[in-house]
């Protein structure tokens, strides 16, 4: 699998966030009703505080109820930005995220199913073979659909990850 290692330093999650029931194949409907909930207000003040890579609009998945390793239950999807600034009002959630190492897992294709099978074999095929194992951080992506295409896009998974021990 193509990937990269980046280090991140402590940073914050701001954006818009709701406990979502586990998918792990096509479109989670309470993600698409959270993304029409966000205000333009609140757009305004995640891209006025976005000051980190990736630069993009990310989607942030955290304290999943079966870790992620299985169909059930839920987690907390969050909409938003990354950011070194504290100073963000309560019209956001604020997530702190440790600094730490990430494993970054460029993909492109059919949309939403090649990041959701990117994302499988991340946890199947890479993870077990891999120096790194999964910390306890946010896991977040984003997606840059293609104006060209139909469905198509290139998307990033960034996975909060530490050297095995």
């Amino acid at each position: 699998m193509d990937f990269r290692i980046e280090e991140k330093p402590a940073f914050y999650l701001a954006g818009v966030s709701r406990r979502v029931p586990m998918q792990f194949e096509g479109v989670n409907q309470e993600i698409v009703k959270l993304a029409q909930s966000i205000t333009d207000e609140q757009k305004q003040e995640m891209h006025a505080l976005q000051n980190m890579e990736p630069y993009e609009i990310v989607n942030a998945s955290y304290d999943a109820d079966a870790n992620f390793m299985k169909e059930e239950g839920e987690l907390t999807h969050l909409i938003g930005v990354l950011t070194t600034e504290s100073n963000i009002s309560n019209r956001l959630d604020k997530v702190p995220v440790p600094a730490g190492t990430w494993a970054v897992f460029p993909n492109e294709g059919p949309f939403p199913s090649t990041l959701q099978q990117t994302m499988a074999r991340i946890y199947s095929e890479w993870l077990p073979v891999s120096d790194y194992e999964v910390i306890q951080a946010p896991s977040f992506s984003f997606t840059k659909m293609d104006p060209h295409r139909k469905d198509y896009a290139r998307s990033e998974i960034w996975i909060p990850v530490r050297k095995k021990q």
